[in-house]
């Protein structure tokens, strides 16, 4: 299936968006309108940072395992997904770019590299649902930032 991109851009510096997001448990703050249920293991960030959820997409709900299994400061942080008991398996990326202007651009891309049957057939609708969860995403992050990490300058 084709990867989907979502961004946002924020006034905090990639070095700071980039120590908010490589602690696993911030991410239950921006994402929990459709993944709950959040059970943390491995390091409390980096590369081995853990969580398994329950995700409620679509009327659909599934155990999914996430680990991050790349990190390049202050630009890039990579997860793993598995979900539907091992037969979707994707990558979750978020890149960090500054800005011209002071701040950053936040991006992040799900790329699936293995998907059931009725995902790769609904791939339209799929891709469309994710779309949208994750531009809300994007959106609770960019709140959150606000609520819990400086701007330049302040």
């Amino acid at each position: 299936m084709k990867s989907l991109t979502v961004s946002i851009d924020v006034p905090q510096p990639p070095e700071q968006v980039y120590d908010f997001l490589d602690v696993m448990a911030h991410h239950e703050r921006f994402t929990d309108h459709y993944l709950t249920g959040w059970r943390y293991s491995g390091p409390h960030r980096g590369i081995g940072s853990c969580a398994t959820v329950r995700a409620s997409l679509g009327g659909q709900k599934t155990d999914v395992a996430i680990e991050v299994v790349k990190a390049d400061p202050p630009r890039r942080i990579v997860e793993r997904n598995v979900s539907a008991a091992g037969r979707r398996l994707a990558q979750g990326t978020y890149t960090i770019e500054p800005l011209r202007t002071g701040g950053s651009r936040v991006s992040f891309t799900y790329a699936w590299e293995r998907a059931p049957l009725t995902d790769r057939l609904l791939a339209p609708v799929v891709r469309a649902t994710m779309r949208r969860a994750n531009r809300t995403v994007m959106q609770r992050l960019a709140t959150e930032l606000a609520r819990h990490v400086p701007t330049a300058g302040s």
